[in-house]
Parts: C-alpha cells; structure tokens; sequence
C-alpha cells in the first residue's frame, strides 16, 4: 500500500474518532438537565439582550422625573430609579455591556495565557523559569487586586476593566496550560513525532493542542462567568462603566443608598448577574464531566 494510501487511513479514522468524540461528549452533555437548562436560559437570555432595541420599552437613560423610585408596575416592569430612569430597559441594555466584557476578557486571558502555557510546558527548562516565577508573582495577588492595580494604570472605563479582567486571569490559565503540556508531551506519538523530525510548531499544534481543548474549553466557559462578575465589582466601586451607561454592577452601586425604601434597584440586576453566572459556571461543570473521560466512564 502507498504512503498516500495509508495516510489517507489514517485520516478518515482521526475523523472518525473525532465525531464519535464528538456525539459522546454532546450525549453525556444532554444527559445533564440542570446544564441543558441553563444552556436553554443562557440562550433565552442572550436573544433578548440582543432584541433590547425591540423589547425594551425606554431608553436606558430616558428620565421621568415625575416617576422617580417607582415600584414595579404594568408601566415600569423593575421599577424606576431614583432619576426616574426603566430598571427593565437598564437590564436589558447593561446585559450587552456585561457579556462583552465577559467574552472579551476571557479572549483576552486565553489569547495570552495561551501560548505562553504552551511555551512553558513544551520547552521546559529556562523558558519554563521565567514564565512560571513571572506567572507566580502575578499568582501572589488576588486576582480582583490585580485587575484594580491594571485598571488604576489604566484609567476607569469599560475598555480599561476588559483589559483589567483578561490580565488578572492570565496567570490561572498560564498554569492550567503547562500543567497539561507537560503531561501530553510525554506521550509516545510527540516522541515519535520528534524522531522522525516533525518541526516544534507542527507538534504543538497538530498533537499537543488539540489535546488540552478540553481543560481550555472549560476554562473559557468559566472565565466568561468570571470576568462578568469581575466587572461588576469594579463597575461597583466606581472604576468601571461610568454613569449613565446602564452596566449591571454600576447599577446595584447607585440602588445601594436607597436600599431600604427602593430594594428594586439592585435586585433586578443582582439577580441578572447572579443567574448569568450560575447558567455559565453550570455549563462549565458540565463540559468538564462530559470532556472528562474518567467522569464519563462513570
């Protein structure tokens, strides 16, 4: 038989092997209700934060001033603020602000955390020194200090807290990455594959990184969750999304001086933040088990 011919085997089982993969990993998935649930509610929420210019009633910054601190009612779904600004409509809205920085955050800590996880674990040696003691003094941190001290570099707004989120979970990815760098490399095809002269980069992205997709999956999913709720926070204290730009966690800091008299103001957009999170750390849970095949042999 030719080369050709064997490569060509060798293929179509590779192929074969990924789709099987593949219906076995979305079978243990939909054997999860709680994450076809949250998966169903994720995308629910998703389409009408994406439909707010239809659904929305107001103008996230329109004021009624003859309609401040209104309660719930057939006109103002969440009530109102205390500028007489549609808590619905400000939901809605702030929804496009907080997923953005969430995915982009999260773009950002694996676009960088990436490669260097990937250098550290294949090279091993010095290149693994300086990426892991620079990974450790960022890991010595906390990673919301962290993205203070980059937000306090780089100035307040929404812009400057993406960059902030993506930085401050850079170093967990980091390690995540070489961790299984380390152990894929090990393997026997990657010593084959150095044998018969397969060149650094074709090894790394035909063999070794298309094997750890499973933990940087699950580690994306979660850091979506992360950077939402580290956002927030920032939006909380003032660094982030700045007034009137209608951001979740801005939201509930301007509700929290008229908590007692007008809970509506943070509660609407707590309960968003904390049901976006829960759906998207529900999900992560459950690629981890279905990627997982020691928890899929279960």
């Amino acid at each position: 038989m030719s080369f050709n011919g064997t490569s060509r085997i060798i293929e179509n089982l590779g192929s074969n092997w990924r789709n099987n993969y593949l219906i076995l990993t979305l079978r243990q998935i939909f054997k999860n209700k709680l994450a076809v649930a949250a998966t169903i509610y994720l995308l629910v929420f998703i389409t009408i934060i994406i439909l707010a210019d239809v659904i929305a009633p107001f103008d996230p910054t329109e004021m009624h001033m003859e309609d401040t601190l209104v309660g719930p009612n057939a006109t103002y779904k969440f009530g109102t603020d205390d500028s007489g600004r549609d808590i619905f409509s400000r939901v809605l809205y702030g929804g496009r602000i907080s997923l953005r920085v969430g995915f982009i955050s999260a773009g950002i800590a694996i676009s960088l955390g990436l490669p260097l996880g990937l250098a550290s674990g294949f090279y091993g040696g010095n290149t693994q020194t300086i990426i892991l003691r620079a990974v450790d003094v960022m890991l010595a941190f906390p990673s919301l200090l962290l993205a203070l001290i980059v937000v306090a570099i780089l100035g307040k707004g929404v812009d400057q807290v993406m960059i902030a989120v993506g930085i401050a979970n850079v170093p967990t990815f980091v390690r995540v990455v070489n961790s299984s760098v380390i152990t894929m490399k090990e393997n026997e095809y990657i010593m084959a594959g150095r044998v018969i002269g397969a060149s650094d980069f074709r090894l790394v992205t035909r063999h070794v990184l298309p094997n750890i997709v499973a933990p940087v999956i699950v580690m994306a999913t979660l850091y979506v969750a992360g950077g939402i709720l580290s956002a927030s926070s920032l939006s909380f204290l003032g660094l982030g999304a700045q007034p009137p730009s209608p951001e979740w966690g801005a939201m509930i800091s301007r509700g929290r001086h008229n908590l007692r008299l007008s809970p509506w103001m943070s509660t609407f957009p707590g309960l968003a933040i904390a049901s976006i999170v829960i759906s998207l750390n529900v999900i992560g849970d459950a690629l981890r088990d279905a990627l997982d095949p020691w928890m899929r042999a279960r």
